[in-house]
């Protein structure tokens, strides 16, 4: 009968201890849970726009009906002699300006024109407007060239992203770290930006679909990224960072056991 009740109270202790090992683990790992709320019109349009940075490098191609006309307004390919691995790149994709501290690029003939603030639209038209002047229908194309975001915490790679592209949200940043771990939190991912000198902290719950609608859910130069570790992670941060939680979950199982069996143990000598 002494038997009988020990396991029955080993059996419920190991049960309860499962329970509480399944409940704690309990996260959400879906993006955009509401998703399914929203009228078939959807949410509204997130504008967006890059502005220039210092330190930003631009590529600016100048055309026109006659070529000729508008070479002298692009940098020449003997700017670039000491770089190496050029046979496939053509003389286009090499117009490249880093825009100085002061906010300044140097074009041939137009001297110094002040880029930071504006955006490529922006700039595009300044350039046009002034380039008209001695060329008939110049084409203008300015495009930032690469700029770089940092993604950091509970992603599987977190790093330095190199960014070609100028529409560039959270998600993509998310994806070009393979995503979160399972310890990320969706609901509370933290977005750092340096707008006129000044940092900004901007959290973003990723569970709710209207995180799309945010003017921090498209990235900017520099942007930080930062997925924030669960309670799960915090609690087992002296593990290894990919089997911590599991390491935990066995420790802990162990030593109820442990206790167990000494209490049987105990029970039985008397």
């Amino acid at each position: 009968m002494r038997k009988k009740a020990i396991y029955t109270i080993a059996i419920i202790a190991m049960s309860w201890l499962f329970m509480v090992s399944c409940s704690s683990s309990k996260e959400s790992l879906t993006y955009f849970e509401n998703a399914d709320s929203l009228s078939a019109e959807g949410i509204g349009s997130n504008k967006y726009g890059i502005k220039i940075v210092p330190d930003d490098e631009l590529k600016i191609v100048v055309t026109s009906q006659v070529p000729e006309a508008t070479a002298a307004y692009n940098l020449p390919l003997a700017n670039y002699a000491d770089r190496t691995k050029l046979e496939s790149t053509s003389t286009q994709s090499l117009q490249t300006y880093v825009v100085d501290k002061k906010g300044y690029i140097m074009m041939p003939v137009l001297g110094k024109v002040h880029v930071a603030g504006k955006t490529n639209d922006e700039i595009t038209d300044y350039l046009t407007e002034q380039i008209a002047k001695d060329v008939t229908d110049p084409y203008v194309s300015v495009r930032l060239h690469t700029f770089k975001v940092n993604v950091l915490g509970e992603v599987e790679n977190p790093g330095v992203v190199a960014v070609k592209t100028e529409r560039f949200s959270v998600l993509d940043a998310l994806a070009a770290a393979n995503d979160m771990t399972e310890y990320g939190k969706r609901d509370n991912v933290l977005i750092i930006r340096e707008e006129n000198g000044v940092k900004k902290y901007v959290r973003l719950n990723l569970n709710d679909v209207k995180v799309l609608e945010s003017p921090y859910f498209y990235l900017q130069q520099n942007d930080v990224v930062y997925v924030e570790p669960n309670k799960i992670r915090k609690a087992n941060s002296k593990f290894n960072q990919n089997n911590s939680y599991k390491l935990s979950v066995v420790s802990t199982i162990v030593s109820a056991c442990s206790v167990i069996a000494s209490l049987i143990i105990a029970l039985l000598v008397k």
